[in-house]
């Protein structure tokens, strides 16, 4: 085993003699640390405290933080019951949505077969609104429970839990625990393994909104912490058991790093810290599997979208690895046997992203700050290249975050 093992900061529980009794917080010097599965919550309470100490810099980036988290203000609660298409089966609780790269013969009347375009969006997917409501609730939970954690604005906290209150926890409006029906193809099926992935891009982000609300928010109870809970510990064991979760789970591409970064993270979240290490674990495989020795990734360059999807499974590794520091395991040090390791596949993006090269492969749609993230995730784990290329790549729509919520995200969604 190549990993190198580092101390454990995952905090589970309040320590004996804390002042504070709510569950998954630590804490220390009168500062709340959220017990987060990816981000890291002892980083983030040292953030708050530096704003507080009116560090400029932060300031900035808390400006765009709060332009966003008022956006989300006048938007949702979204719900999966509110889909303009019903599910298969007719439950307007189940989760469902269209694949999107799919689309109707046009030589037939009724469309089937339908005809697979990679890359390319079919609109008629957007009738399962229930996909864009997802992106919506993952994203708005996410970046409103950060806004009221820096500023302690309550509106912020109180969307944030109404959000997460009517997607997972109330009775009328609540989805289902699983994902038996996501990305149908037309005449084909009523759902796909491959669909998991739809939650398992950015999922965790709402795991971490959950915690960060955890530690006080206003509007956010024990009760609802606990109900949340209660819901992943079902979703996490239909991810491990139904046949959809195991078959995701063997994908040998960037769905199958997705899958095993997605139950770590909710592993750690329930307190399964064992399965969390196992899947951290398997890290190793992935990095064998999917990254060649020179840094390239050989299934994702074979894509129509190309820069989109090495970008994309790299987000997933890097968020494995902040995973990995939780339970002991340092992914980004490994190397496999030839010469395959997580700083390499990095290197290679850099040139594109700084726009110092000219990306060679089939790219229908290039957006250089789809690396964002993951160079500066890089840059913190100790890579010079990357650490050079922070000053140079394009930032993102809407501000380059990272100082505030360093965690890798998939920046150019092309829903």
């Amino acid at each position: 085993m190549n990993f190198i093992v580092t101390a454990a900061i995952h905090v589970s529980a309040a320590p004996t003699g804390s002042s504070s009794n709510l569950p998954g917080i630590l804490v220390k010097e009168n500062r709340l640390i959220p017990a987060t599965s990816v981000l890291d919550g002892k980083r983030l309470s040292n953030t708050k405290y530096s704003l507080g100490r009116r560090d400029s810099d932060l300031s900035v980036v808390l400006d765009k933080l709060k332009a966003q988290a008022d956006s989300w203000l006048i938007q949702g609660p979204w719900s999966v019951t509110t889909s303009k298409k019903l599910p298969p089966g007719g439950d307007i609780h189940d989760y469902a949505s269209q694949a999107p790269y799919w689309w109707p013969s046009s030589n037939t009347t009724d469309g089937c077969p339908y005809i697979q375009r990679d890359g390319q969006r079919n609109p008629e997917s957007d009738e399962y609104t229930n996909h864009a409501d997802r992106g919506k609730m993952f994203q708005s939970s996410y970046i409103l429970s950060l806004a009221w954690y820096y500023t302690g604005q309550d509106n912020y906290a109180k969307h944030a839990g109404d959000i997460l209150r009517t997607w997972f926890i109330t009775a009328e409006t609540r989805m289902n625990p699983n994902l038996d029906h996501a990305q149908i193809i037309p005449c084909q099926n009523e759902g796909r393994s491959i669909g998991i992935i739809d939650f398992s891009q950015g999922y965790t982000s709402v795991v971490d909104a959950a915690a960060i609300l955890a530690t006080g928010a206003p509007g956010w109870s024990k009760d609802d912490q606990r109900s949340f809970r209660d819901w992943n510990i079902q979703f996490l064991q239909w991810l491990n058991q139904s046949d959809f979760g195991k078959e995701e789970n063997a994908a040998e591409n960037n769905h199958g790093t997705f899958a095993a970064m997605q139950i770590a993270a909710l592993a750690l979240f329930t307190g399964d810290k064992q399965l969390a290490t196992q899947k951290v674990l398997f890290g190793e495989t992935l990095i064998n599997r999917q990254i060649a020795a020179n840094g390239t990734q050989p299934i994702e360059i074979a894509r129509t979208r190309s820069w989109h999807y090495s970008t994309l499974n790299i987000v997933a590794v890097t968020r494995l690895a902040a995973i990995g520091r939780k339970v002991g395991i340092d992914i980004w040090r490994y190397q496999g046997p030839d010469r395959q390791n997580l700083f390499n596949a990095i290197k290679f993006l850099i040139p594109y992203a700084t726009g110092t090269a000219k990306w060679e492969y089939k790219e229908l749609e290039f957006h250089a700050y789809a690396a964002t993230d993951i160079i500066h995730a890089a840059a913190d784990a100790g890579l010079g290249d990357a650490k050079q290329a922070v000053e140079k790549f394009e930032p993102p729509p809407g501000g380059d975050l990272w100082p505030l919520r360093p965690a890798p995200e998939q920046l150019d969604a092309i829903s």
